[in-house]
């Protein structure tokens, strides 16, 4: 099954005989504190207008825990997550699908999510809310209850040992700039650099000006550059769990399986025992 669908296709889907549930999961990483700007709303932009059924979850309290050792988004608790999706009308028998406004990093953890705790059937809508050109709506709805119960470990995650062993193993790629991964600037966690042996791998580069993911050709060729095909064992880590969800989003549209890193550089850099490697060379 394909991890994405497209604008018109979940038009179609939206009007057939088991439409998917709709999650708006409308998140940015907020810079806004240091540029002096308020801090981003996703839930005031899904009450302006959202796709018509869709539901809105919250990432930081819905799709994480509160930050701490585990980094800036830990996993939520699993009973709270099960029960959040409940409430917003998932369950294991209907399909669902996910979008944000446009980047794909929001959407792309509630998929992995619910991926990770065995949701048989998560779809991303390519390019989120930006490529859809139906209705929207400022109605709220009251979906009937869901019977998901997560599952954990339906696909691969990562905790710092893991992904440290990875890097020496397999395939860790590091899904952040690359002005973050070679440690130039770091605008959010205390030590710049990478994992040593992590490969810079941009997920900014898994997509096309318009948003969309690039074709999965394109994005095998890519990723097999990076010696990540052919069986090797791929990990993604980004700053915090989020935008590496995304790129593990393009490995599935690629045909690549790999396992995701939830603490990322947040949680290793929060240690000052941890290696940390500078510049572009992996070690």
């Amino acid at each position: 099954m394909n991890a994405i669908i497209s604008a018109s296709e979940l038009a179609s889907d939206l009007t057939g005989a088991n439409p998917s549930v709709l999650l708006d999961v409308r998140w940015q990483l907020s810079m806004a504190k240091a540029a002096g700007a308020p801090p981003f709303d996703g839930r005031a932009e899904y009450a302006a207008g959202h796709i018509p059924g869709a539901v809105f979850v919250d990432l930081d309290r819905e799709l994480a825990s509160a930050p701490g050792e585990g980094g800036r988004h830990p996993l939520p608790d699993v009973a709270e997550f099960g029960a959040a999706m409940r409430r917003a009308g998932v369950s294991s028998g209907r399909p669902v699908v996910v979008y944000d406004g446009g980047q794909g990093w929001a959407a792309a953890r509630a998929w992995w999510l619910l991926r990770w705790t065995g949701h048989p059937d998560v779809r991303v809508l390519d390019g989120g809310l930006a490529r859809w050109e139906g209705p929207l709506s400022t109605e709220v709805p009251t979906p009937a209850p869901g019977d998901f119960a997560p599952a954990p470990g339906a696909v691969g995650l990562l905790d710092a040992d893991a992904a440290a062993a990875l890097a020496r193993s397999g395939v860790l790629l590091d899904a952040r700039a690359g002005e973050r991964y070679r440690g130039e600037v770091e605008p959010i966690d205390p030590v710049g650099g990478h994992i040593p042996g992590a490969l810079s791998a941009p997920t900014t580069d898994n997509v096309a000006p318009d948003g969309r993911f690039l074709p999965a050709e394109e994005l095998h060729a890519r990723f097999k550059a990076l010696g990540a095909a052919d069986g090797t064992e791929v990990g993604v880590y980004c700053g915090s769990g989020v935008s590496a969800a995304h790129e593990v989003l393009a490995l599935a549209v690629a045909g690549i399986p790999a396992a995701l890193y939830v603490g990322s550089w947040s949680e290793w850099s929060s240690d000052p025992q941890r290696p940390v490697a500078v510049g572009p060379d992996p070690r």
